[in-house]
């Protein structure tokens, strides 16, 4: 019998994996929540994937999105109202029956008082325990793809990354490695009421990022520490919130401080694979840096 998974965020980093890793599976009906179809687009060419739009103001969307619906990979994303939107999400899973939800949060959410990113989380989290559908929550680290995403230009235009980390080493994963394993917990057993730390299998400071970088790509990449208050003046003249330009701080002086670095064995113990190296990640995405 054909089962049906809809992925929220399904446009993004890690949502966009997992549909198209589940794409793959037979017996396995996908439906990719988008918040623009226009953006979904590319998602419609793979295999047993419907593309659906949910608008986190439209009851109407969101209820169509859910329904018949058995599991749910939830990713909300980086807003300032994001437990608001979680929330109608899992009020709506459980309207429809929802019988597993598998929630993207992030390392460190269950640190006392920990991070405003971590707060938020958490509190998803509980809102999900607390609605009684089980559960399984992904705490992975700083995704490798965010140097593709928030860095490539840099690096390509000046040789050059620039963040506010110092020296302190992060246990970044490939968001590949993520979506596996979101992947075997949805389609496996055993997994419900379970918490899984993710990271690969490293810890790196963004020096030793740009040292990697340079000799996978043969272009010499330098790292530019930069001060917290220069970093918050930069993302002010890029027009960043006040909300996400002090959670993105706070997070890199989290980095700094050496608390990221921890490595665990998750992602080999689920999957049954070990997770991509750095360098093999940049080999794979080797274009987008040079």
């Amino acid at each position: 019998m054909q089962q049906t998974i809809l992925v929220t965020g399904a446009t993004g980093t890690v949502g966009r994996e997992v549909v198209k890793q589940l794409s793959m599976l037979d017996g396995i009906r996908v439906r990719a929540g988008v918040h623009s179809l226009i953006k979904g687009e590319n998602l419609r060419r793979l295999p047993d994937v419907e593309v659906v739009e949910m608008e986190f103001n439209d009851p109407e969307s969101l209820h169509a999105a859910f329904t018949h619906a058995d599991k749910v990979f939830l990713v909300t994303p980086l807003a300032n109202e994001q437990v608001e939107m979680a929330k109608k999400l899992v009020d709506e899973a459980k309207r429809c029956g929802v019988k597993h939800i598998v929630k993207l949060s992030a390392l460190g959410a269950g640190a006392e008082p920990g991070i405003q990113l971590g707060r938020w989380h958490r509190e998803i989290e509980r809102y999900i325990e607390e609605s009684g559908i089980p559960y399984t929550f992904l705490r992975p680290a700083s995704f490798m793809q965010n140097f593709e995403n928030y860095n490539a230009a840099t690096i390509k235009q000046e040789g050059k990354i620039y963040m506010p980390t110092g020296d302190g080493k992060v246990s970044y994963v490939d968001a590949r490695d993520i979506a596996a394993v979101a992947v075997a917990v949805l389609t496996g057993e055993g997994h419900e009421g379970q918490i899984y730390d993710l990271t690969g299998p490293e810890a790196m400071s963004v020096d030793e990022v740009a040292e990697t970088i340079s000799y996978v790509t043969g272009n010499q990449v330098d790292f530019v520490n930069v001060p917290e208050d220069a970093a918050r003046q930069a993302m002010q003249q890029q027009h960043v919130p006040d909300w996400m330009a002090n959670s993105l701080l706070e997070l890199y002086s989290v980095h700094r401080a050496g608390y990221s670095s921890g490595v665990t064995s998750r992602v080999e113990e689920i999957t049954g694979r070990k997770p991509h190296t750095f360098r093999q990640f940049l080999q794979d995405y080797k274009e987008c840096f040079v």
